[in-house]
């Protein structure tokens, strides 16, 4: 199955509740169907400076953000496709481009600079930016996911993610689910992504749910919670 590699959409997302999300479901029964990945765990391995600058940066909402990561869905061999993804975000657009290749290259790359075979402009992309900030795997963070699209129209997506956990040690896809969950976490994160305007036909199930747009960066959070716990810990030792 070919797929994607370059992407320029919208993706707006929407902090459902147990109650909200199984109406929405309910409502979009008819316009939706499961996409390529369906059901699947979604694992990312994050890479940032060693002072954490893309996790400040996309807290802080700016005109202008851009994250780096390794993902992979239902990730169970060294042998498994993966992507390096470099994802930009300007003035609420989207622009991803990836690289496939296999966990095992990828991880030699990230941890040791060798080149993955195929290697194409994406790739030297991504590259760049990795040099250009320093960046080194910074943080393991998965989720369960369900994956849509629109029965008329597949370039319309609509993601729901659930128990988001993370952990910044033993950063590898295939050290099991070891985790903690994101405290603080919606039921469910709703995604949809759309090259064009929405259709209709879900805009009226949004309004008819008042469901509103909502700022919520898994990683941003994350490294949110990370860092408040450090400073906790911080004060219980000052305190003894």
């Amino acid at each position: 199955m070919a797929h994607k590699n370059t992407y320029k959409r919208k993706e707006i997302k929407y902090c459902l509740t147990e109650q909200q999300y199984r109406m929405i479901m309910f409502e979009l029964g008819p316009f939706i169907q499961a996409d390529k990945y369906g059901k699947s765990t979604v694992c990312n391995l994050y890479c940032d400076t060693s002072d954490w600058e893309l996790a400040r940066r996309s807290i802080d909402k700016p005109v202008y953000k851009e994250k780096l990561r390794l993902r992979g869905y239902d990730v169970n061999s060294p042998d498994d496709r993966v992507f390096l993804e470099l994802k930009k975000k300007w003035k609420g657009i989207v622009y991803k481009r990836r690289f496939a290749c296999t966990l095992r290259d990828a991880m030699a790359y990230l941890r040791s600079g060798i080149e993955p075979p195929g290697a194409n402009q994406v790739f030297r992309e991504i590259d760049y930016t990795i040099h250009h900030y320093n960046l080194q795997p910074k943080l393991f963070l998965a989720y369960d996911r369900l994956a849509y699209c629109g029965r008329e129209d597949e370039e319309f997506r609509l993601t729901f993610d659930f128990n988001i956990r993370s952990r910044t040690e033993s950063l590898s896809f295939m050290d099991g689910m070891d985790t903690e969950l994101l405290t603080g976490q919606p039921f469910a994160l709703m995604e949809v992504k759309a090259a064009q305007a929405m259709p209709r036909w879900f805009v009226d199930i949004l309004n008819q749910n008042q469901l509103y747009p909502a700022s919520f960066s898994k990683y941003g959070q994350v490294y949110q919670k990370l860092i408040l716990a450090k400073k906790e810990r911080e004060k219980c030792l000052k305190v003894s």
